[in-house]
């Protein structure tokens, strides 16, 4: 697994996420495997539809602050499965994340997000 290619699919789900780009995000999930998203202080989101109804609703909420991360590292977690954990900058909220991707016609889609608040997260 080449963990670079899991970074740069990483970044590119945060800047789909900062710049509010529903068709951007829609591209990045996975649509052959199921995909699981939680978000902070959600239930569990299981499958691609509940999934993706719930960024069309954070990215098309103009009340949505931004959101950036920080301290992105990628760990192989078998062949062609790799997830990147980092920290996410939410208004005055830092949350861990973890992202699973998965190689799917050959690039990485997202198959696992979870963000969870951090009570005492790195500089």
């Amino acid at each position: 697994m080449d963990l670079t290619r899991a970074e740069f699919a990483n970044e590119a789900f945060y800047l789909a996420f900062e710049s509010k780009d529903f068709a951007a995000m829609d591209h990045l999930w996975s649509e052959s495997r199921e995909v699981i998203c939680i978000h902070p202080g959600w239930p569990a989101l299981i499958g691609r539809a509940a999934v993706m109804r719930s960024w069309q609703s954070i990215l098309g909420n103009p009340a949505q602050g931004a959101v950036s991360f920080y301290g992105a590292e990628a760990r192989p977690l078998g062949e062609g499965v790799c997830a990147v954990v980092c920290y996410e900058l939410a208004g005055t909220a830092t949350l861990i994340a973890t992202n699973v991707f998965a190689t799917e016609n050959e690039r990485l889609r997202l198959v696992l997000h979870q963000s969870g608040y951090c009570s005492n997260p790195p500089p």
